[in-house]
C-alpha cells in the first residue's frame, strides 16, 4: 500500500527503512499533531524529541514553508490507514546512536525555511524552492562527505554511489529544454532509453505531477547554477 514504508535504502552506514506515513493510530502517524510533523520536517526530531537520521531528508523539508507543510500533513491525514508496522533500520554499530547526531546537524544542518534571492527572479526563486526543498533532488545529485552530509561545494554535481547524474549546465547544455522536460514527465529520452528504477519512481510520482509553470522554473533554475565538472568515476 503507499505510504506504508518498507522502502529500503542502503548506505554505507546500512540500510534504512522508509517509515509507515499514513494515519494508522498505532503503525502509523495517527497520534501525531501537526506541530510534531512540521517539527519533524523543520528540525528533523521526533515528537519525544530525538533526533531523526539523515536518511529521512529533512536536510532539504526543512526549507519548505509552512503553508506547504501543513498541506503536506493534510494530504497525509486524508490516506487509508495501513497496519504495516515500521521495520527497524539495519546500521552498523557505530551509527545506531541518535545522541551522536547533535553534533552533526551543528557541523551540517541548517534550519530553514527557504530565504528567496532578492536578486533573483520570481521564475528563479521558484524553481529554486521546487528543487532543493519539495523536490530535495541534491540528495541524491550532490556527493557526500565522510560524514554521510552532502558537499555543498559540489552541490548537483552528481553521485557515483547513487548512480546520480550531474545536474548543472556541465551535462545540461547537452539537453534542450524541451527535452528535459520530456524526460522529467515520460522517463523516456528521444531514443527511447529509460531511467533507472529510483528517477523512474521519481518521475511517476513526482515531476510528471508538476505543472509546466513549475517544471520550466526548476529547469531555469538548473541551468543557472555554476558549471560544475563530472564526479570521477569509481
Amino acid at each position: 500500500m503507499a505510504y506504508a514504508g518498507g522502502h529500503a535504502l542502503k548506505t554505507p552506514f546500512g540500510t534504512f527503512y522508509g517509515p509507515n506515513l499514513t494515519p494508522h493510530a498505532d503503525a502509523g502517524l495517527g497520534r501525531w499533531s501537526e506541530t510534531d510533523f512540521i517539527r519533524a520536517m523543520r528540525q528533523g526530531r521526533r515528537p519525544d524529541g530525538a533526533h531523526y537520521f539523515p536518511s529521512f531528508p529533512y536536510t532539504s523539508f526543512t526549507l519548505a514553508t509552512d503553508a506547504d507543510l501543513r498541506d503536506l500533513w493534510a494530504y497525509l491525514r486524508s490516506l487509508p490507514p495501513a497496519a504495516r508496522a515500521n521495520q527497524p533500520h539495519e546500521l552498523g554499530f557505530l551509527y545506531r546512536w541518535r545522541f551522536l547526531l547533535w553534533p552533526w546537524k551543528w557541523l551540517f544542518f541548517s534550519q530553514g525555511p527557504f530565504t528567496p534571492d532578492a536578486k533573483a527572479s520570481p521564475v528563479l526563486n521558484r524553481g529554486a524552492y521546487l528543487t532543493q526543498a519539495l523536490g530535495h533532488c541534491g540528495e541524491c545529485h550532490t556527493p557526500r562527505n565522510i560524514f554521510g552530509a552532502v558537499r555543498k561545494d559540489r552541490a548537483f554535481a552528481g553521485s557515483t554511489e547513487l548512480k546520480a547524474p550531474n545536474l548543472t549546465p556541465t551535462r545540461l547544455k547537452k539537453y534542450g529544454d524541451g527535452e528535459i522536460r520530456d524526460l522529467l514527465t515520460t522517463g523516456m529520452t528521444a531514443d527511447g532509453d529509460v531511467f533507472n528504477d529510483a528517477m523512474s519512481a521519481v518521475v511517476t510520482n513526482t515531476t510528471s505531477k508538476l505543472t509546466p509553470e513549475d517544471l520550466n522554473a526548476m529547469i531555469a533554475y538548473l541551468r543557472s547554477l555554476p558549471a560544475q565538472p563530472e564526479v570521477p568515476r569509481k
